[in-house]
C-alpha cells in the first residue's frame, strides 16, 4: 500500500513539473512573439521592465519612444527625470522649451543603504502630460539599472535634437 501511495505522489510531482514547463514555454513563446513584432516595426529595446503582469518594453525607433503602447516623440520631449521614491535625482531639460522656473521638488538625498529598497522611476515630460515609467524596487540594483538605462537614452535622445534644432537655426 505504502508503494502504491509513493507512486501517486510522484505520477501527481511529475505532472506538476510538466505543467509548469508547459505554462512556462508557452510564456517564452509569448514573450518572443512581442520582441519579433517591435524589431519588424523597426523599434530597439532599451529595457525589459518586470511588472506585476509579466515584462513591459520601453523601446525607441528613430523618431520616438514607445512605452506601455504610448508613443513618445523625441522632439516633443522636454524633459525626464529619474526619480527615487519620487524625488528627483538627476534632471535634464530640452534648450527648446522655456525654463518653468524653480522646482518644488526636492532633489532627492540618498543614504546608501537604502538605494536598494527605493522605487526607481523616470518621469517624461512632453508638452501635453508627464509619462511615468515605473522601474520598480527590485533588490540588486536590477531597478536602478533600468532607470538609468531609460533616463540615459531619453537624455541622448533630447541633446541630440538640440544639437540638430541648434545646426538648423545656424
Amino acid at each position: 500500500m505504502r508503494d502504491f501511495v509513493a507512486i501517486i505522489v510522484t505520477l501527481a510531482l511529475i505532472v506538476a513539473a510538466l505543467a509548469l514547463a508547459t505554462s512556462l514555454q508557452w510564456y517564452q513563446r509569448g514573450h518572443q512573439r512581442l520582441r519579433r513584432k517591435l524589431r519588424e516595426r523597426g523599434q530597439i529595446i532599451l529595457a525589459e521592465v518586470p511588472a506585476t503582469d509579466g515584462l513591459k518594453f520601453f523601446s525607441e525607433d528613430i523618431d520616438a519612444f514607445y512605452w506601455e503602447g504610448k508613443s513618445i516623440p523625441k522632439r516633443n520631449i522636454r524633459s525626464v527625470q529619474i526619480l527615487i521614491s519620487g524625488a528627483p535625482l538627476s534632471s535634464v531639460r530640452s534648450q527648446k522649451f522655456p525654463d518653468p522656473g524653480p522646482s518644488h521638488q526636492r532633489i532627492a538625498e540618498i543614504q546608501p543603504e537604502s538605494i536598494e529598497r527605493e522605487r526607481w522611476d523616470v518621469s517624461i515630460e512632453l508638452s501635453d502630460s508627464p509619462i511615468l515609467v515605473k522601474c520598480g524596487s527590485i533588490r540588486q540594483h536590477v531597478s536602478q539599472e533600468l532607470a538609468t538605462q531609460i533616463f540615459e537614452a531619453v537624455k541622448q535622445a533630447i541633446k541630440a535634437c538640440d544639437r540638430s534644432d541648434h545646426h538648423s537655426v545656424s
